[in-house]
């Protein structure tokens, strides 16, 4: 996913629409906007495969894997 910004040069008037404090307003467009744009990012990496995620140099998912060993079950077994 591609995502690129671009900035406009130069300042603002003085007197706001919002007051005293236009900042405040502007903080709040700006954390709506990246919250947006980072769960899109995570239902668009939940979506892929494992073998999307590893083409794309994602690190590896921390889920639980279960691993056997070859002669567990036997060994299990036997202690019956």
């Amino acid at each position: 996913m591609v995502h690129t910004e671009t900035h406009a040069v130069g300042s603002a008037s003085e007197k706001q629409l919002f007051g005293s404090k236009p900042n405040s307003v502007a903080t709040i467009v700006t954390a709506l906007v990246v919250w947006r744009r980072t769960v899109a990012e995570r239902k668009a990496l939940a979506e892929l495969t494992l073998d999307q995620l590893r083409d794309i140099g994602h690190p590896e998912v921390n889920r639980p894997v279960l691993e056997v060993k070859a002669g567990l079950i036997t060994n299990l077994t036997s202690m019956r």
